[in-house]
């Protein structure tokens, strides 16, 4: 059964999200390697491939800045954009450093290590907090999905983990690439993250419906939507019985492309 945005209004849980997935002791996508892929392809993104700009769009963020660290050294402004109230309020609260927040030092004190600039966690976090400008309500099912604010077309849109759980089917999921194209200059850059296969997760203790993608249909969906593909990698997910019941993705796949035209 698909999990509605209203659902995730209602019942979704920051910590319980954070503390299942991203514990750095028993969190499924740090043993499974997705965390250490999605900051090695931020990393390079920001980097090797130059993307840089004005303001960069992080949509459906959650709870997480993970995706924020290496982002913020080469935007002046990031925009969050979310659904779930709380899930903004707990992002908010998290670029302000406040107290009883998940910790993501260790985090943090990677990405430094991987920029190799001899940046400190504190300067890193004061650098988030200096970038990350606010964050919106977002609902990309709608054609205009920060509506009713009009926003000034951005040089770069990133969604990490997001749009799967927003689609209930592939032609769902091929509508909120559109939805969220317009937002995005032509000439300007595309950043998505999503795990492969995978039907439902576990969060909270509830379980929320995942749309199962494939390498495929996600080529396909990017290329016809108007954007070429720069960069695209698939990790095989480390198979862990125990968390494979929490959630039954086999791998995850980073895509950084490139706006070529609005359609």
């Amino acid at each position: 059964k698909f999990t509605g945005k209203d659902i995730y209004q209602e019942e979704f849980d920051p910590w319980g999200y954070l503390d299942t997935y991203y514990n750095l002791k028993s969190g499924v996508l740090v043993t499974d390697g997705f965390l250490d892929f999605a900051l090695r392809k931020l990393h390079e993104t920001f980097t090797v491939h130059g993307v840089k700009g004005e303001t960069l769009i992080d949509i459906g963020h959650g709870p997480t800045i993970y995706q924020d660290l290496s982002a913020c050294e080469s935007f002046k402004e990031i925009i969050g954009a979310d659904y779930a109230d709380r899930s903004r309020e707990y992002f908010e609260k998290t670029v302000r450093n406040e107290p009883g927040i998940f910790d993501w030092t260790s985090v943090i004190q990677a990405v430094c290590d991987l920029e190799g600039k001899g940046t400190t966690v504190e300067e890193k976090r004061e650098k988030l907090k200096k970038t990350v400008k606010k964050s919106i309500k977002c609902d990309v099912t709608k054609s205009n999905p920060v509506a009713p604010l009009v926003l000034p077309k951005v040089d770069c849109v990133m969604s990490l983990g997001c749009l799967e759980c927003a689609s209930k089917d592939l032609d769902s999921y091929r509508n909120v690439l559109k939805n969220i194209s317009p937002l995005l200059k032509v000439g300007g850059y595309l950043i998505l993250s999503e795990i492969l296969n995978c039907t439902s997760y576990l969060s909270g203790g509830k379980r929320f419906s995942c749309l199962s993608l494939n390498e495929e249909f996600m080529r396909s969906a990017i290329t016809d939507t108007g954007f070429a593909i720069i960069d695209l990698e698939v990790i095989p997910r480390k198979y862990d019985k125990e968390q494979y019941n929490i959630c039954n993705h086999d791998s995850s796949l980073f895509v950084l492309a490139r706006k070529l035209r609005d359609i």
